[in-house]
């Protein structure tokens, strides 16, 4: 079977577990070297690199805080020590919160920025030479809560908004060296079960919630799509947007 992703080093930011761990083994399937972060998830964190190293590639765990810029560029320094290269970031790490508007206070909006939309920037920003030497891609891994309001989720949904446009603003900053897209996932579950989970799957379109496997392939897509694809925003949700 075919490797397309053979020869490349990727990192992808919080994948010790749930999306970003799917994101990482299938990149790693693919035939790439992957690197991931995480912060507090360390036994996750080995168990992924395990399972990344069994499709017969080289597999890096870094402990990253995504808040503090000298670990970022740490991070990225020890992934090209170890792999002497980057091909594509992923940006996946993200925390998700519910508030009602008129409580939110600042602390938690500015927490909420940091990981979600200012991260990606630093991450990618550290990267960047070594992106460009490689004429590598970037991922951000947004939200459909970033293209639709959501009235008790408003520092995520505009934290995520405000990702997309992030995502953009790098395609055209950055080109032609380097290709830049955006996933926003709808509902996505992993084993979780409920009404609410019900209900969104009866409101989608194709009757189902999606899973963290339907956003790696998405993510697989751009990693091996023409380099000539970039600016580009694709919402995995079933169709629960429309």
């Amino acid at each position: 079977m075919t490797k397309p992703l053979a020869g490349k080093a990727v990192l992808v930011t919080g994948a010790a577990k749930r999306i970003g761990r799917a994101i990482a083994l299938t990149l790693a399937e693919a035939g790439a070297s992957v690197a991931i972060t995480y912060l507090e998830s360390h036994a996750e964190a080995e168990k992924t690199v395990y399972d990344l190293a069994a499709f017969n590639v080289d597999a890096l765990a870094v402990r990253c805080d995504l808040r503090d810029p000298e670990a970022i560029r740490h991070a990225v320094v020890s992934v090209i020590e170890e792999f002497g290269q980057l091909d594509l970031l992923v940006n996946n790490a993200g925390v998700f919160a519910s508030e009602a508007l008129e409580d939110i206070h600042p602390e938690q909006w500015d927490a909420m920025f940091a990981t979600n939309t200012r991260a990606p920037f630093l991450v990618a920003q550290a990267a960047l030479p070594h992106l460009r030497a490689a004429k590598g891609r970037i991922l951000n891994i947004g939200s459909l809560g970033g293209l639709h309001p959501w009235e008790t989720h408003g520092h995520y949904c505009t934290s995520k908004a405000a990702l997309h446009m992030l995502s953009q603003t790098m395609a055209k900053a950055w080109a032609p060296e380097i290709s830049v897209n955006c996933i926003a996932p709808g509902m996505i579950v992993q084993g979780e079960v409920g009404v609410a989970y019900e209900h969104f799957a009866q409101k989608t379109p194709m009757q189902r919630n999606g899973t963290a496997e339907d956003v790696a392939a998405a993510a697989l897509f751009f990693a091996t799509a023409p380099h000539f694809i970039t600016g580009q925003l694709l919402a995995v949700d079933g169709g629960l947007g429309l």
